[in-house]
């Protein structure tokens, strides 16, 4: 079990009960699982071959691991910490996201996003879209899922009732990470390329402004109160967006290479994996500021919060 490393003492911190992040170790086949209400790693998970991309069912209940190199999706139980399935799906599956009745899976060597019944946890489709998709987001009312292009330069959006492409957005160079805001208006999206962020308005699927960030930003998160956090995996800071997209003050400095940035729901907390330091960064949602490091596994990348 890894030991937490606080500045100040765990007690001090006010973390909600029963909070639980769940880390993909791409270079430990594992997945770390840190509960805030002990304030520690509580344990360890062995998955397929480089787990990269994490998501959590709506419910909680569930949490679904791609593993890149093993062509398949580890399906945990969130309470017992037991892999209850694992799902074939297309080359190199990178990112998940999760809804009520389907995992959207995106297979980076196959130019599309396989669909997975949540009920049998069986690949039910296949979806095409551009090519290298990285990172899927489900829209707060499930209406769609934002998927981005990392070799197209792109956003493919797909409609959840058609289960088809209903449109293609053009960004920057490489996109990466992906989220959308609380109330659905927005999604913001990670160039890898390009060291910016570019804001998508959803009522037409257009962007509506690019602002610069640090170098390399990977993944993106957006708090319950619209606070945009982009993982700069080149300039190991978090630079922290308003809705809009503009700054809010510099970037935060964290440990080496941050690539995965999640949310916690109550808007107490930002957890961003240090790719190059195998730890996971803990920010303050409202502050910005970082109030501890935890390690984690080798090699951390996606993460997804439970609660």
């Amino acid at each position: 079990m890894a030991i937490l490393l606080w500045p100040v003492h765990a007690s001090a911190v006010p973390y909600p009960p029963r909070v639980q992040v769940f880390v993909a170790n791409s270079g430990a086949n594992s997945v770390s699982v840190f509960d805030t209400r002990m304030g520690e790693v509580v344990g360890t998970i062995s998955v397929g071959r480089t787990p990269v991309g994490v998501g959590a069912a709506p419910g909680g209940d569930r949490v679904y691991v791609t593993n890149e190199q093993s062509d398949t999706v580890s399906v945990i139980d969130a309470r017992s910490y037991a892999v209850t399935a694992t799902v074939p799906v297309g080359r190199h599956p990178f990112g998940v996201a999760v809804t009520p009745t389907h995992a959207y899976v995106t297979n980076f060597g196959s130019a599309s996003v396989t669909l997975v019944d949540v009920a049998t946890n069986q690949p039910v489709g296949e979806i095409p879209v551009g090519r290298f998709p990285h990172t899927p987001v489900v829209s707060p009312n499930g209406r769609y899922v934002y998927v981005t292009n990392n070799g197209a330069q792109s956003v493919t959006v797909i409609d959840t009732a058609s289960q088809k492409p209903v449109a293609t957005v053009p960004v920057g160079l490489f996109p990466a990470g992906v989220a959308v805001s609380p109330d659905g208006a927005r999604v913001y999206v990670a160039n890898t390329g390009s060291g910016t962020v570019t804001v998508i308005d959803t009522r037409n699927h257009k962007p509506v402004g690019t602002t610069e960030v640090g170098r390399a930003p990977m993944g993106v998160s957006v708090t319950p109160r619209g606070r945009v956090f982009v993982a700069n995996a080149g300039a190991d800071t978090v630079s922290v967006l308003d809705r809009a997209g503009a700054p809010l003050g510099p970037a935060v400095p964290v440990p080496a290479q941050p690539e995965g940035s999640a949310a916690a729901p109550d808007n107490s907390f930002v957890y961003v994996t240090n790719t190059g330091a195998d730890s996971m960064s803990i920010l303050d949602a409202s502050t910005a500021k970082p109030v501890a490091t935890v390690p984690v596994g080798a090699q951390p990348e996606g993460l997804a919060v439970t609660s």
